[in-house]
């Protein structure tokens, strides 16, 4: 079992993360950790794991737990066996073979006779029997790191295990390895992911925000159920506020009216009674006092009103108050873009694919392109554009305005700031004004505007690219999307979805999201 209570973190720059956490998980219960990108839920795990120590509360677990990070760059100088703490043992128990069983190396081994054994077989199981122990992190790639950890999980055999978007950079076989032992395990899970196929094999969903831990006792698909009720709760409230809101203004507005008229009949009458200038000044003062009450007290009633709706706005989802508005290609569906014969790349004598490849991509299609790590996906998708040129064969571009987006966002520039990148595409010469008030409906507002793309995180890095595409005012032809969920959180890769759906030109993806590419309506498949 774990259990935190009134756990809270504050960074060293004194700036609060979250407050008073409260959370039980039990044994054996498989759980997601969600919540946006920036609240605080890979911090969370690291000092679960320990990593980290809180501001203040307390954790308490029955075990030590076995910890999968998201990044992994403070490992690149450790060998395999460091990486996996099990350097002593291994070390201990070869000190033991040749002869050397004192006590020292037999207390490091702690009758783990097995762990050689056991790491041949999970390197094998994870298809990294090409790796050596000794060999250092920092020359692995990206899957091979993750599967180096959650080949760990096997070694160690933990009873609570914290996962960090595992699923990222692994490739469709080490995903479905991974899916296969995430449904047959008995040890506890607390896993962060926006891999949505993941996250529906877990049965309960932690999600973490401003107002703490709120648990939804289903996978994801049953907490998206749940989102959707309580954010159609949330816009029938918004409206019973606003009609609130306008009832109590032209309350007020009659209600002043009203008494401002029987103020008049009233002094017209002591006119012409002959009432004294002295009475009559007062009687005046009398009524600017009592209808300023009046309009005073309508106006707390107003303003409290407008709070209240001030606050169920500042609730409605991100992907709820953006406008995308791509426009559509100029291209007419089924016009062919791409056609390659026979075509194949490599350097000097070897070739990349063993057959050359003949593809058509017409215009109006959504296509995927998978393949194994190495299988080539990236250089076809360059040739495709014309930045590479074919080895053998020939292939023919109709292509006037295609964006590739790559996972690192590059044609976002770090050296400029929001509002200069937001230029770079403002092909159309719009105002100023203009720029600043679509930028501020994916969610840049001013605070933004002079801050450097160097600062923004990957998902604020995907906005503002989704920003400079409706700047452009002119749909591209083609958009390639390069593993574009890695890195995202689950209201990015939302965000990301919609706009994918509002572009009506042509698609292609490189990805192993399985979830994403349905919900984004890939039809077609190119295997490598």
């Amino acid at each position: 079992m774990l259990t935190l209570h009134n756990l809270t973190y504050i960074h060293p720059n004194r700036d609060l993360l979250f407050k008073n956490i409260n959370l039980t998980v039990n044994k054996h219960n498989k759980t997601a950790l969600i919540g946006n990108n920036g609240i605080g839920k890979s911090t969370l795990l690291s000092i679960i794991a320990g990593n980290l120590p809180p501001s203040s509360g307390s954790i308490n677990t029955d075990s030590i737990p076995y910890y999968i990070p998201q990044i992994f760059g403070q490992f690149n100088d450790y060998t395999i066996a460091q990486a996996l703490r099990i350097e002593g043992k291994l070390h201990a128990l070869n000190e033991i073979l040749e002869g050397n069983a004192n006590d020292t190396n037999l207390a490091i081994l702690d009758d783990d006779w097995s762990i050689e054994q056991r790491c041949e077989e999970v390197f094998e199981h994870w298809q990294l029997e090409d790796l050596d122990l000794t060999q250092k992190m920092v020359s692995l790639s990206g899957g091979q790191k993750t599967k180096v950890f959650l080949a760990g999980i096997n070694i160690h055999q933990p009873e609570l295990i914290l996962m960090d978007e595992p699923s990222n950079h692994l490739d469709s076989i080490s995903r479905n390895i991974l899916y296969d032992f995430v449904q047959s395990t008995s040890s506890t899970l607390m896993v962060v992911s926006h891999d949505r196929k993941l996250l529906n094999m877990l049965n309960s969903v932690y999600e973490l925000s401003k107002r703490g831990i709120t648990v939804y006792g289903g996978n994801y698909d049953f907490y998206v159920e749940q989102k959707a009720i309580e954010n159609n709760a949330l816009h029938e409230g918004i409206r019973n506020k606003e009609k609130a809101l306008r009832k109590a203004k032209e309350i007020e507005r009659e209600t002043v009216e009203r008494k401002m008229k029987l103020d008049a009949r009233g002094k017209q009458k002591k006119i012409n009674e002959g009432m004294p200038k002295v009475m009559m000044k007062k009687l005046k003062n009398n009524a600017e006092k009592s209808t300023a009450r009046i309009k005073d007290t309508h106006d707390e009633k107003i303003g409290t009103i407008s709070q209240e709706l001030s606050e169920l706005r500042n609730e409605v989802p991100d992907i709820d108050k953006m406008k995308f508005g791509f426009g559509n290609s100029t291209l007419h569906k089924g016009k062919i873009l791409i056609e390659a014969k026979d075509i194949n790349f490599g350097y000097e004598e070897k070739m990349l694919w063993e057959q050359p490849l003949s593809i058509t991509i017409t215009s109006g299609e959504r296509i995927v392109i998978k393949g194994s790590n190495g299988s080539g996906k990236t250089t076809l998708v360059k040739l495709f554009l014309g930045e590479l040129e074919p080895k053998e064969g020939i292939i023919h571009n109709a292509i006037s305005n295609a964006v590739y987006i790559d996972q690192d966002y590059s044609l976002i520039d770090n050296n400029l700031t929001v509002y200069e990148q937001s230029q770079r595409f403002n092909s159309t010469a719009l105002e100023e004004y203009e720029i600043k008030i679509r930028l501020h409906r994916f969610l840049f507002t001013k605070d933004y505007w002079d801050k450097p793309c160097s600062t923004l995180s990957g998902g604020e890095k995907m906005r503002l690219m989704l920003c400079c595409l409706t700047i452009s005012n002119k749909a591209p032809d083609l958009i390639i999307f390069d593993e574009p969920t890695n890195n995202l959180d689950i209201q990015n890769v939302t965000i990301l979805t919609a706009a994918i759906n509002d572009y009506q030109g042509t698609l292609i993806v490189i990805s192993h999201d399985e979830y994403f590419l349905e919900q984004v309506n890939v039809k077609r498949i190119i295997y490598l």
